[in-house]
């Protein structure tokens, strides 16, 4: 989707590693070391330190004492406490799902460090999907005298999505000590207990010889210089414990109230202890805009209820040093791989930050309403059978595994969005397969929906019905909608006259089968692929075996027109006929299979004859302004047939002339030839200025040439177009914001975006290539 560059969510340079498991709801915490990115109302942002919640240090030596919370900000509430970190105290690490603060501040006579993470794990259908987050410390005293040091976890009990809720007051703390763990559980109000954003957190340690955990059930956090506030402060920087204040007040309206629990040590010299602490929020329910609400995933394995935080968090503290060996193992060897340049390795793993911070929803049991008789207390079963679920999945049944979708963007809101899942879904293809597949099987379901609703577009304010029976939605659908149920929340453009969705489903469609692999889906699909091929094929209005373009953006470049055939277009739906053809050969339809291949033949024909330059392939074959723009994507369909057996779309010549063509003017005429390919340039060199999105360089796309070239053995040139997407998301303090789009000057749109996750695409294929060398 297009706009203008006027980034509508933008949190500055201070993203992180986010905690939480797919479709849990996530928090981002800054290389600050503050909590601030809120994700948990799932699919929707909120960016905002809350001063609260922190990590704090205390640390004693020969006399002299000090405490200092863990971050550079500086709040205007909380002043008691010592707000004195300076900027330049440490180093900041991410390396998804890990992060890591390393502390270096010669007023802390210890070496501090902290790994934080959450148990996202490639294969894992179970605590992949865990809301939880752990943090290790590492506390090592290298001095030659005894040392005290004393770590506090305080939290804020904001149970709520904003002021109305989490300030109506009813929220309590309750202390609790057992099972060899010691917290606080934060409770929401308890005269709301099946309101759709009510549930619990918890703040946890596990207790073990040598460290000593005290706690605080209630502060008051946000009230300025308050007793309270200042008293938790004094009584940890005394001597770095708590006083195991047990209150239990619940809070009064207009009150928000914190806990904390602290950990305590006692260092001899060149000695080095471990602690560890976990963050859990259970908040069960996902409700959209319509009213809607899903289960998460989790709560298969917790129940529904909202107050299983504590279960969640002893599992954590329980598992968590296999959970960290499973991270390593699928991390390591992609680590440890010298043929990988070191800035791949790091974005390759950190654009999968998006499967966790993307307003993710991965859902569990059927919808339901709660104006419903049969509320969420009443629909509180057992939890599931893990090992059962693994099972499943492995068989190649992803059904269980309930919708998993996630954001466009936040600016963008559409789950799903197809054009762009095309490139970005290599990641959950590689690492969580069954999920893809729940992903097409969703999208399969759509394709005999009719929705006869007139809405009005943003081309020219024209109408347009909401989905025709036969053409595939933009999306799965929106926050503000009802995902799953009603797809196509997109309305900026007539989605129904796309040249490109239909396409991409099938070739989505077959990738799956083939490399999951999962055969049985080409049946299960078959119908749905005949049907989506039959209606994008009325679209061939003049018999050539090629649809053409209506005059206007009508394909996931929403704002650049294309009029007759296009090369974008139209190499798509060459391969989506390849893939066709495979997919009826498997399920035996031998009448669909002919019928199919001779549109191919015509296609192939007039594709090579309407399109082809001598030097690349046009952008259409309309001579209108941008006619004869040579196209970074322009043969994104060959691509995919590459990357999924279906050979040659054209001859291997062309597509190494075009790619060369591409490399020369879009990628070295671009930025220096460090900023990745533009989208358009003009026959002379200079960037295609015709609409906004031809003088764009999109990530994703970026990424999926890289893939193509390397590919086709242009290794040095595909390496050094990707590395320009990479230069730009982490030279220019875009990291764990990666946008989907940014101008040679700089400016940059739609921050947080699906579509650079097509990094996978390389990882894709040097993976192809190392198969084919064995």
């Amino acid at each position: 989707m297009s706009g203008d560059f006027t980034p509508l969510v933008d949190d500055g340079p201070w993203g992180g590693v986010p905690l939480g498991g797919m479709g849990s709801g996530s928090i981002g915490r800054t290389h600050r070391g503050d909590f601030a990115r809120w994700h948990l109302d799932v699919g929707r942002h909120r960016f905002e330190t809350v001063a609260a919640d922190q990590f704090s240090v205390y640390v004693a030596r020969g006399g002299a004492s000090s405490a200092h919370v863990l971050s550079t900000i500086r709040p205007q509430t909380l002043r008691s406490w010592n707000w004195d970190l300076p900027p330049d105290c440490g180093t900041y690490h991410g390396l998804f799902p890990y992060a890591w603060f390393e502390y270096d501040w010669s007023e802390l006579p210890v070496r501090l460090s902290q790994r934080q993470f959450s148990p996202v794990i490639p294969g894992n259908y179970r605590e992949s999907s865990y809301p939880v987050g752990v943090f290790e410390w590492e506390i090592e005293n290298p001095s030659p005298d005894p040392v005290t040091v004393g770590l506090m976890f305080s939290w804020l009990n904001d149970i709520g999505r904003d002021r109305q809720q989490d300030r109506r007051g009813g929220h309590s703390n309750v202390s609790v000590r057992k099972d060899g763990l010691t917290g606080i559980l934060l409770q929401g109000p308890s005269d709301v207990p099946d309101a759709p954003w009510n549930g619990s957190f918890a703040i946890m340690a596990g207790e073990q010889p040598g460290v000593e955990l005290t706690t605080c059930d209630r502060f008051l956090a946000e009230n300025g210089a308050s007793a309270d506030e200042a008293s938790v402060w004094a009584d940890f920087a005394a001597d770095g414990k708590l006083d195991n204040v047990v209150d239990g007040r619940p809070s009064r309206p207009g009150e928000a109230i914190g806990a904390a629990i602290a950990a305590t040590v006692e260092l001899a010299p060149g000695e080095t202890k471990r602690v560890a602490f976990t963050l859990v929020w259970d908040l069960p329910v996902v409700e959209f805009g319509s009213g809607t609400c899903w289960y998460k995933r989790y709560t298969r394995f917790f129940g529904r209820g909202g107050d299983n935080a504590w279960a969640i968090g002893a599992e954590a503290l329980a598992k968590r040093d296999e959970w960290s060996a499973a991270i390593d193992a699928w991390q390591t060897p992609i680590l440890g791989d010298a043929t990988r340049p070191d800035w791949y390795k790091s974005a390759l793993i950190n654009e999968l930050y998006y499967l966790v911070d993307g307003g993710t929803v991965w859902t569990d049991g059927e919808p339901f309403n709660m104006e419903d008789p049969a509320r969420r207390g009443a629909l509180l079963p057992a939890p599931g059978d893990a090992a059962e679920d693994e099972r499943t999945a492995v068989a190649g049944d992803s059904s269980s595994l309930g919708h998993f979708a996630v954001l466009e963007c936040y600016d963008y809101d559409c789950y799903n969005t197809l054009d762009v899942n095309f490139y970005a879904s290599w990641a959950l293809l590689m690492l969580w397969p069954e999920l893809e597949l729940s992903v097409e099987r969703d999208f399969a379901a759509t394709v005999d929906i009719d929705d006869p609703e007139i809405v009005q577009t943003g081309w020219h304010d024209t109408m347009a019905p909401w989905k025709v029976r036969g053409a595939m939605p933009h999306d799965l659908g929106g926050p503000k909608g009802d995902p799953f149920l009603r797809p196509n929340i997109y309305h900026w453009r007539d989605i129904n006259i796309w040249k490109d969705l239909n396409s991409k489903f099938v070739l989505q469609v077959w990738r799956d089968v083939l490399l999951v692999p999962a055969p049985l889906f080409a049946r299960e699909t078959w119908p749905a692929v005949v049907q989506a091929m039959d209606y994008l094929g009325r679209f061939d209005r003049d018999g050539d075996g090629l649809p053409e373009h209506d005059g206007q953006p009508d394909q996931t470049y929403d704002a650049w027109n294309m009029l007759g055939p296009s090369a974008y277009s139209g190499a798509l739906w060459l391969a989506a006929l390849r893939a066709t053809i495979r997919l009826g050969e498997i399920v035996g339809d031998t009448e669909a299979v002919a019928r199919f291949s001779k549109i191919h033949e015509l296609g192939s024909a007039a594709f090579e004859e309407k399109l082809w330059t001598g030097r690349c392939y046009r952008y259409d074959a309309s001579g209108q302004e941008s006619s004869e723009s040579v196209m970074a994507d322009q043969l994104a369909g060959q691509w995919y047939a590459d990357a999924t057996g279906l050979g040659d779309l054209v001859a291997p010549e062309r597509v190494l002339t075009s790619l060369r063509t591409v490399f020369d003017a879009n990628v070295l005429g671009f930025g220096g030839g460090d900023m990745g390919a533009v989208n358009g340039t003009n026959p002379d060199g200079s960037i295609d200025e015709s609409s906004d999105q031809s003088a764009e360089s999109w990530i994703g796309t970026t990424y999926a040439l890289a893939a193509f070239m390397i590919g086709r053995g242009l290794v040095e040139e595909g390496w050094r177009t990707a590395h320009g997407a990479f230069a730009v998301t982490y030279g220019r303090g875009l990291w764990f914001r990666t946008p989907e789009a940014y101008l040679e000057d700089g400016r940059y749109r739609a921050a947080m975006y699906l579509r650079p996750l097509a990094i996978w695409a390389i990882e894709h294929t040097l993976r192809q290539q190392a198969t084919r060398e064995r």
